[in-house]
């Protein structure tokens, strides 16, 4: 039975907490660390876990359990410290998204994983979801060639209160990096560089950045736009977007869960050829779990196995600096290079 503390007790933690539950054997909760005491305590008793230690000290707390894991679920600005904290008392890390606040950070966290021979993985729960996993196994079939272009709509309204709604750059920080690191995930984009527009309506209840649109330019003259927006009220999109993949022998269709539709030219008829369906096939194997639990199961097992977790810090950076791009390209209003 691996051992693992929760460091952040706030609403993102009831979510962890309904996973590990999914989850079942395998993790034990031992300590359970936020700046408010009583979050912590309610959390422990929510999660059942009677003899935890809980505590606003993440080192006090480490000292006395001595986990092999800690799950980190603080608020961004606090993320390199939890980590470089964790690290130092010789534990494996789960992180939430965004690995990081800078490239610099990022660079620093990866550095430091390798000197301390540690393990650290990112939250990218769109990862462990059956549609992205058949998406992916579609595209690498070659049944509509290679990948061309990628559109990507996300047009939601949530009103979450909270941190979110006074964050810099929202949507392109705490959101749009799960649609960058799907479509890395699914076509195996390689991005060069990025134009970005970035606004926030009249009407938003963000201080700032909850609309943008973004186009990147990948290896291979592939393109990938997004278009996104946090306050657009009526005709949803799923909250892994839609999309449109257009490939080289035909193009796929994907709501971001289980609705597909892909098309290849059959005969022609003057200017346009009429289109033939092709069937994209269910997974042979179904996920034995999706979303943060299925983050978390992956964790687990790459610790017991010595390999790579699929959510790795290593392979995270390229998505965080794709969204870093992004914000620095609307920032001054022109292409920007993505570097790691």
């Amino acid at each position: 039975m691996q051992t693992a503390v929760m460091v952040g007790c706030g609403a993102m933690s009831e979510g962890w907490l309904r996973a590990i539950g999914d989850i079942g054997e395998g993790v034990s909760l031992v300590g359970f660390v936020d700046l408010d005491a009583d979050l912590a305590r309610r959390r422990a008793k929510q999660a059942g876990a009677v003899d935890a230690v809980t505590g606003t000290s993440l080192d006090e707390v480490l000292g006395r359990t001595r986990p092999d894991i800690v799950f980190d679920i603080v608020v961004p600005s606090a993320r390199a410290h939890v980590v470089e904290t964790a690290f130092a008392a010789g534990c494996d890390v789960l992180s939430e998204k965004p690995m990081a606040g800078s490239l610099a950070e990022a660079r620093h966290l990866l550095n430091l994983r390798a000197a301390q021979g540690r393990l650290h993985g990112i939250v990218q729960n769109r990862r462990f979801l059956t549609g992205i996993r058949r998406a992916k196994a579609f595209l690498e079939s070659g049944a509509i060639g290679e990948v061309a272009e990628i559109h990507c709509d996300f047009f939601l309204a949530p009103h979450f209160g909270g941190f979110r709604e006074e964050m810099a750059h929202v949507l392109l920080h705490d959101m749009a990096i799960h649609t960058f690191d799907a479509a890395r995930f699914v076509s195996g984009i390689l991005p060069r560089r990025v134009v970005c527009l970035e606004s926030n309506p009249r009407h938003s209840w963000y201080r700032a950045g909850a609309s943008a649109s973004a186009l990147f330019e990948c290896e291979g003259d592939i393109t990938f736009g997004y278009r996104g927006s946090w306050c657009a009220e009526g005709g949803p999109t799923s909250w892994e977007a839609g999309w449109r993949i257009v490939c080289s022998k035909g193009t796929l269709l994907w709501d971001g869960n289980e609705g597909f539709r892909a098309e290849v030219p059959g005969k022609r008829e003057g200017l346009l050829a009429r289109m033939v369906p092709v069937d994209v096939p269910a997974l042979a194997q179904p996920l034995p779990h999706q979303g943060h639990a299925g983050v978390i199961a992956d964790f687990l097992e790459a610790r017991l196995s010595g390999r790579a977790p699929l959510s790795d810090s290593r392979d995270n950076i390229h998505s965080l600096a794709m969204t870093l791009a992004a914000i620095d390209s609307a920032e001054r209003g022109e292409f920007v290079s993505i570097e790691t």
